[in-house]
Order: C-alpha cells, then structure tokens, then sequence
C-alpha cells in the first residue's frame, strides 16, 4: 500500500491535518459537531476539565472531559462542504498514521453527534422543540462523489420521496443515510423523530423567497405532504445528511439532533434562539454523562 500523497491529506508543520488543526491526542473518541464557533463554548463550559483549545479559519475546537469521560466539541461551519472537510479529517485523526501516511490496521469508530438549529416542516413540531433525525437525506450532491450504498429500507424510502415529491426531476438525485441506531435509540423520550432533508443552502434551496423568485415553488410543501408508513419528513438544515453518509462510508456513528427555531409551515421564529440551542445542550449534555 502506498502512503497517501502530501496534496491528498495536508499535514501542518506541527503535525495537525490543515483544516481543523488537531494532532490525534488532541481529540477525544465522542465528537460533538456544531455549525456556529460561538456555540463551542456554549458546549464546553459544561466541562469538568479543559485539555485542549485549538482554532483555524472557522474551526474551533475544545476538548476536555466531563467526569471521566473525554468529549471534543468542534465547529464545522455551515454546510455539506464543510462537513466533507470535517468527516475525512476526524477520520484521518483516528485511523491514519500521519507520520507513515498509512492507515492503522485496527480502525477507530468515533461518535460524532451534531448539535444544531433546524426548521421544521411540520406544524405538530413547534419552534423551541427538539428532533432527532432517524434519516438524513441529501438534496445537495456531496454524496454522489462517494460510493454510498444505501440498504433496503433506504432505498424503498428514497423510491417514495422521488415519486410522491419528483424531486429528481427538480434538481437530481437525492440520497439517503440512516442514523445510529444505538445513539438514536439514546433519545426516545422529549424529543420528536424524523427525516431530516439536508439542503446546500439556506434561501432557494431551502424554498425561502425574499427578493428572488423560486424556480420550484411548491417544493417546500410537498416535503411537509411527505409520508411513508410511519416515516415523515421532520425538519430541514444544511448538515445532517452528509454527516450520515460520510459516517457510514467511514465506519462511525453518527446522529443529528436540532433545536427548532423556524417553523416553515406555521411560518414563525423563536424569540429565544439561545434558551433553545441551550435546551438541546443540556438535553444531549445529560445522556452523556449517564449513557455515552
């Protein structure tokens, strides 16, 4: 096997994979991913112990432990491209030898759980609620640079999406991913489940009009109509889904959980964005201590 080429993966001169700036020491086996940096610390003064603060472009990262347990929380930026970046480089952190260039024999899973703010998409979830994402399913087309095989399940609710909302026919094929089911099986109770659509934008793709017209403008409707047996589309943002596939391919477990601060059909905001976010916190912050 052949080390992995000097342009492929960017080592730094202290021995840190280039975006996030971290040395494997620096980062612990339970990652909490969130879009804001300001939000970093918004996790982390919960800590018992802080090991370690680290910060390039808008990468921040804050790793210490709670009790005994050692937990990094980093901010991957908004969207599907920043999620590539930052699933391939917390990957490369625990499964590669960045010395040798080669990956380790025994391979790492991580637990990478995102923290995020979402809108929903359906009126039975109100703003300042919680969501859990049991699937996320991309309409961005990070996914389709990867080989992801999605199982049966999968594909028999990627079948439906297409033909009950033609999306393929909108703007390409979507895909699909599933979260852990041991981490989403963590948070049955106080919060809502569903899918979770990942978009490569905030405002067309998101179907919001502000100045400019949309090219599909009943779209955002016929997510909310979405129905398969049991599964709904709950809510939408701009990560979720290519975490999951990323996290798939790469062999770790993954699960989003959001704070809404939009209702999409009720078209309402939250007044208190920050007692939400700190809700969803608090929530994650206590399964930790008990279960992760």
């Amino acid at each position: 096997m052949k080390p992995i080429a000097p342009s492929e993966l960017i080592i730094n001169a202290r021995g840190a994979v280039y975006h996030l700036d971290l040395r494997p020491e620096e980062l612990a086996p339970t990652v909490v991913t969130v879009g804001d940096p300001a939000r970093v610390a918004a996790v982390s003064k919960y800590f018992d112990q802080l090991e370690h603060k680290g910060e390039h472009r808008e990468f921040i990262t804050h790793t210490g432990r709670i009790g005994q347990k050692r937990i990094t929380v980093l901010s991957s930026g908004i969207g599907p491209d920043n999620i590539d970046i930052v699933m391939n480089e917390l990957d490369a952190l625990v499964n590669i030898d960045l010395t040798t260039r080669l990956p380790h024999t025994t391979l790492q899973s991580l637990k990478i759980i995102r923290l995020g703010t979402t809108g929903s998409l359906q009126p039975a979830i109100p703003i300042d609620s919680l969501v859990a994402s049991t699937h996320g399913l991309g309409i961005d087309n990070l996914m389709h640079y990867y080989k992801l095989e999605p199982t049966a399940e999968e594909t028999t609710l990627l079948d439906a999406f297409c033909t009950q909302t033609q999306f393929h026919h909108l703007s390409g094929l979507p895909y699909i991913s599933s979260a852990s089911p041991s981490l989403l099986g963590l948070f049955t109770t106080d919060l809502h489940h569903g899918i979770t659509i990942t978009a490569p934008g905030f405002y067309g793709p998101q179907g919001r009009v502000v100045r400019l017209g949309l090219k599909h403008p009943g779209f955002v409707d016929s997510l909310t109509d979405f129905r398969y047996g049991t599964h709904r589309i709950s809510n939408m943002e701009m990560e979720t889904a290519a975490i999951y596939g990323l996290g798939r391919l790469l062999g770790h477990q993954c699960l989003a959980l959001n704070a809404v601060v939009a209702n999409r059909v009720a078209k309402t905001f939250s007044t208190n964005v920050n007692a939400a976010v700190e809700n969803l916190i608090q929530r994650f912050l206590r399964t930790f201590a008990d279960a992760l």
